[in-house]
């Protein structure tokens, strides 16, 4: 065990390893000491050309060892410091890939390193003599020692490879380019006029001449390439014409209808109440905008189908171009993202990343990364045991074909588990591995305690060194005095935790300590490694056991810095994997969103590989869910905005970023123009498109239209090209590494070059190198730009990744592309391809709705308002993202039209003078022409009626009570500057704790359950109101009642499953809540009846008596 720092000075670009390393004292002290060996080459002195292989491979072999055992620390003016760990875990691990793997001891005396061991984990023993030794002992006794054994003292027999890995190649940049004719520097031409370049992520250089477009090179491949009949990827499927047609038939005519509505209402006022009248045709006007901003995006819906088969057959098949049929797909970076371990419990953490790295996509070219934003050793190590537990899993997964591949969503299957299985031993497997889970979860539920048990001793260790050292050190005259010593977080190593400690100290809290990297499973080989049927509990010998890359991530936190919360985590997470790894590809989830389909990467794959691509910035999956009640009371699926909405803008110019379930082009998150964004809209021919080949303005990394510093886009136009590309730091940050990897990532991540139509493609078979190996230069690098300090002064959050400045980050980061001319796909599988939870009962269900619409008013009085939106998005993409920066304010006039009934009731009036013919001609109209909308897109769509009609309630439950907390703050925030929350108070919960749904009838008191109680309340007591009066009227007016009563029971009825919820599951609701709306009520009635009193008294209250 020991810990190696590392000075940023002494960190090569090409990525070797360092010449010098900095050492710390056994002492602790911060000071230390840099020493730097050189041995001159002398005659006597002349290595061979063997041994120079041979010392590099054993040297990679070791640093690589070295790498994946160590955890580094680092952050803001501190040094960088690699910790060597015996142990990540209390259990042992075996798996070869897992980070503090068990092994055994090296018996050279004073040497602790684990001897060596082949790609499955098993020891290596050179000598007959079954003396164990360590790769570096070994290699000193072949080269100094003559080949002696140091244990039987005999001559080594035979050759023993050290290496076992091919030399790796490391191919930097050509020289600068991108730089346009008038001298003005284009990032979009550097990154797309790149020829191959090679980096961490497979790829290589085509030959002189070969462009990666189809040159005119190699004619003989192309033209065999060609000869096959070309099929693509992806098809598009139109709605039928005898459902989209009439769809957009009805649309128009109810526009027609609404317009006239609002004409005649305009024109016959109701002299006898003009407020009530003034009220509700404003209120009515609205609600028509409203719903034709909601209405017009949905005109070009369409449905998507990825064809499985094709993909294969280009990427995975042998060609001429990959003789072998290695995977050719590009890389693929999923991001997992969690806070705290008490509100997203690690073990359902742990599954998400059990199901990802089970996932059917090739394992040499998938990384997993877990971001830590509360940096807690809970989370750490319940990723340390998901890896251990994964070698048995993930072989499990794959050799029986299960589905899906989330342990506990698969053994809580209530379906047949053996149902279209064959293999004979499927039984004994699925019950080894079923105990295995039990016992894989006991030690996450146990990890609590482990934790602080541990702590609790080393910490009562320290305590008696320090009381020693006091007594030791004290006079005989002098009292003792008390010991203070930090109650310090203790690993399973026996070392402090550099994260947030559980009783927080000075650069051990949430908001203050060091940035962390570990990789928990170091990149597997590049080629398939099968297991074994011995000493296992199943048999492996012909499935694949190798494991994808898994890192812990946890971003550098200190006091003074603003974070930007999750958006500023993944950011953190896209520079440390494009240094890592460099996937073109990024998939990110939520830590309760997991992979319920293992194929639906390879489907969200072929829309990037297809045809036209290149100009895809992400692929966005519906968002499913489970553990929702049968009724879904409260619209948790929301199936109408996943499966109404957002394929009609599928149709249109894409989806939105809904935050998780979406695959992004990585240059795209670095803020560029998509490749041939100019030819697409004319101004430019296609020869000339991005590359600068003309005078113009340069395409910076955002559009100008979004630009709020002007001198920053200023800085992109010098001429010197070395000096054009030192402006990229000032985008991207000051990390060569991740400068270096941004044109990588661009000719990784474009589509084959199979056919003429495809334009900014690579050659077939670019993408079947080996990865270069994981060094501790490369981490180093990577706890760098995960510092607190990294992303100041660059565009980081402006322009380039997830954008800062709002709670509903995901939606801002998806119009800043379509504002940019990207599109994006929107990709429904038939398989559900990704599955989570939602809050099922109503006060959580309130306040995540409020989150939302709190992001989109901020969204509307922000620079992201769609009204500012450049023309590279289509129109009605616009009406689209107008709508979501608008749809909060309708609840100003939701709250007004549904108190207007009880209104009405209150004081006998109606909206209009009379219930005439033409009003109620106008109304059969407007609801027809509504209900007929609803079956089409329920026709289209494929949702059924009830989740319709869910979604109507809820859009007005929303829209009284979060929606309008929403606005206020949004208002205050701008105004005033006022921040207000609404936070919960009381609680009261169900008895039956065994029950499945008792979250459902969890009641919390919230203040925005005040606006729709009151409504409620109001619109019973002006119903009963209403009927008294006419009853006992000595001339009834029947037609006013009728009106009233129908709208009083219009809301009544949308509110029923917010007064269900209120019930609670044996009528326990709150005191407070009956408090509050019967205060309220009682308030509304008596202000009626003094400003308007019973006719024939003059008197305030009048004289109005019941019989």
């Amino acid at each position: 065990m020991g810990t190696r720092f590392f000075n940023r000075e002494n960190i090569e670009l090409n990525g070797t390893s360092p010449s010098r390393y900095d050492i710390d004292s056994e002492t602790g002290s911060g000071e230390y000491a840099t020493y730097t060996v050189h041995i001159p080459v002398t005659p006597d002195n002349q290595p061979s050309p063997m041994a120079i292989q041979l010392e590099r491979r054993a040297s990679q072999r070791v640093e690589k060892h070295y790498t994946t055992n160590s955890i580094f620390t680092g952050g803001h003016n501190c040094v960088t410091r690699a910790h060597v760990m015996d142990k990540v875990i209390e259990t042992d691990s075996s798996h070869p890939q897992m980070a503090g793997a068990k092994g055994s001891v090296c018996a050279i005396q004073g040497c602790d390193a684990k001897i060596m061991s082949d790609e499955r984990g098993e020891d290596l023993l050179p000598c007959e003599c079954d003396f164990k030794i360590c790769r570096d002992c070994h290699y000193d006794a072949v080269r100094t020692g003559d080949g002696i054994c140091p244990g039987c003292k005999e001559p080594y027999k035979g050759e023993f490879d050290l290496a076992g890995v091919d030399d790796g190649r490391v191919l930097t940049l050509s020289s600068p380019v991108g730089v346009s004719k008038a001298g003005e520097f284009d990032q979009n031409g550097w990154l797309f006029e790149t020829k191959g370049t090679y980096g961490y992520g497979n790829a290589i250089w085509p030959k002189e001449g070969a462009g990666g477009n189809g040159g005119n090179d190699n004619v003989g491949e192309s033209s065999q390439l060609h000869s096959k009949q070309w099929r693509p990827l992806t098809r598009k499927l139109s709605i039928k014409a005898a459902i989209l047609s009439p769809y957009r038939l009805l649309v128009l005519v109810r526009m027609v209808v609404l317009g006239l509505f609002l004409t005649w209402r305009i024109r016959n006022p109701n002299e006898d109440a003009m407020w009530l009248w003034g009220m509700s045709v404003v209120c009515e006007v609205w609600f028509a905008f409203s719903w034709l901003l909601d209405q017009l995006p949905k005109l070009c819906p369409i449905n998507r189908y990825a064809d499985l088969n094709v993909l294969k057959e280009k990427f995975e098949t042998p060609n001429p171009r990959n003789p072998s049929g290695k995977s050719d797909l590009p890389g693929l970076d999923m991001f997992v993202s969690t806070a705290d371990p008490e509100k997203e419990p690690p073990l359902v953490t742990a599954n998400t990343i059990l199901s990802i790295l089970a996932a059917d996509y090739p394992v040499e070219k998938l990384s997993c990364y877990v971001s830590d934003d509360g940096g807690a050793l809970l989370t750490f190590e319940a990723m340390a045991e998901a890896a251990s537990f994964a070698n048995l899993w993930v072989p499990f997964c794959r050799k029986h074909d299960i589905e899906p591949r989330n342990p506990e969503s698969y053994f809580n299957l209530k379906r047949d588990p053996y149902k279209n299985k064959v293999l004979p031993d499927f039984v004994k497997d699925r019950r080894r591995v079923k105990r295995e889970y039990d016992e894989y979860k006991v030690r996450i539920n146990g990890l609590p305690d482990s934790i602080r048990r541990r702590s609790d001793a080393y910490n009562a260790r320290e305590e008696m060194k320090a009381l020693k050292l006091q007594r030791q050190n004290k006079n005989e005259d002098e009292p003792l005095e008390n010991v203070k010593v930090p109650k310090a977080t203790w690993m399973a190593d026996g070392t402090h935790w550099p994260g947030t400690w559980v009783v927080s100290g000075p650069e051990h809290s949430r908001g203050d300590h060091a940035g962390i990297i570990q990789v928990m499973l170091k990149p597997p080989s590049d080629e398939p490694l099968n297991g074994t049927s011995i000493d296992v509990p199943i048999d492996l010998s012909e499935v694949d056991i190798r494991l994808p890359l898994l890192v812990y991530v946890s971003r550098e936190k200190r006091l003074g810095y603003d974070h930007n919360k999750k958006a500023g985590a993944m950011n953190a997470l896209v520079r440390a994997s494009a240094i890592m790894s460099n996937g073109p590809f990024i998939l990110n989830l939520d830590c309760d969103h997991y992979i319920y389909n293992s194929q639906a990467l390879r489907e969200g794959m072929c829309f990037m590989m297809d045809r036209g691509g290149d100009r895809l910035c992400y692929v966005q999956f519906p968002q499913r869910f489970e553990g929702i009640d049968p009724s879904d009371r409260y619209a948790n699926h929301n199936t109408v905005f996943f499966d109404v909405n957002m394929r009609a803008l599928d149709g249109v110019q894409g989806p939105m970023y809904v935050g998780t379930g979406c695959l992004f082009r990585r240059t795209a998150l670095y803020g560029f123009d998509p490749p041939r964004s100019k030819e697409h809209h004319g101004c430019c021919s296609s020869s000339s498109c991005c590359f600068g080949s003309r005078k113009k303005k340069p395409a910076s990394v955002a559009h100008a239209s979004e630009e709020e510093d002007s001198s920053s886009s200023q800085g992109l136009r010098e001429t010197d090209d070395e000096l054009s590309l030192a402006l990229l730091p000032k985008s991207f940050g000051n990390s060569s590494f991740l400068i270096d990897s941004i044109p990588v990532a661009e000719f990784q991540g474009r589509p084959l070059a199979d056919h003429p139509s495809v334009k900014n493609g690579r050659q077939p078979g670019a993408l079947t190198m080996a990865r270069e190996p994981l060094d501790a230069v490369t981490v180093a690098e990577a706890i760098s730009v995960i510092s607190c300090w990294y992303e100041d002064k660059t565009e980081w959050g402006r322009r380039v990744g997830w954008i800062y400045g709002s709670v509903t980050e995901d939606v801002v980061t998806g119009y800043r592309m379509h504002n940019r001319g990207w599109r994006s796909v929107y990709c429904v599988t038939k398989r559900d391809a990704f599955r989570g939870t939602a809050p099922i009962n109503l006060t959580d269900r309130l306040h995540q709705v409020l989150r939302w619409a709190t992001g989109s008013v901020e969204i509307f009085f922000s620079r992201n308002n769609a009204l500012l939106g450049s023309h590279r998005m289509k129109l009605l993409q616009k009406i689209a993202y107008l709508n979501v920066g608008i749809y909060p304010f309708t609840s100003i006039f939701l709250i007004v039209y549904c108190f207007l009934p009880a209104l009405s009731l209150f004081s006998g009036e109606f909206i209009v003078q009379s219930l005439d013919v033409a009003f109620l001609t106008y109304l059969l109209g407007i609801t027809i022409t509504l209900c007929l909308l609803a079956v089409l897109e329920i026709k289209w769509s494929g949702i059924e009626l009830e989740e319709w009609w869910r979604n109507e309630q809820f859009w007005l439950i929303g829209g009284t009570s979060a929606h309008l907390a929403a606005v206020l703050q949004g208002l205050l925030k701008v105004i005033a500057g006022i921040e207000i929350s609404f936070t919960l108070t009381s609680k009261s919960a169900g008895d039956d704790l065994d029950d499945e749904f008792a979250d459902l009838y969890l009641i919390r008191w919230t203040s925005l359950m005040i606006p729709p109680i009151t409504i409620m309340i109001t619109n019973l007591i002006g119903i009963a109101v209403g009927v008294t009066r006419t009853i006992y009227s000595e001339i009834p007016q029947w037609s006013r009642l009728l009106g009233g009563v129908f709208f009083s029971f219009w809301v009544l009825v949308h509110l029923y499953p917010f007064a269900k919820g209120l019930m609670g599951r044996r009528g326990r609701t709150p005191t407070i809540v009956f408090v509050w709306s019967g205060l309220i009520a009682i308030t509304i009635s008596l202000l009626w009846v003094a400003i308007n009193p019973p006719s024939g008294s003059s008197e305030i209250g009048g004289s109005f008596e019941f019989p």
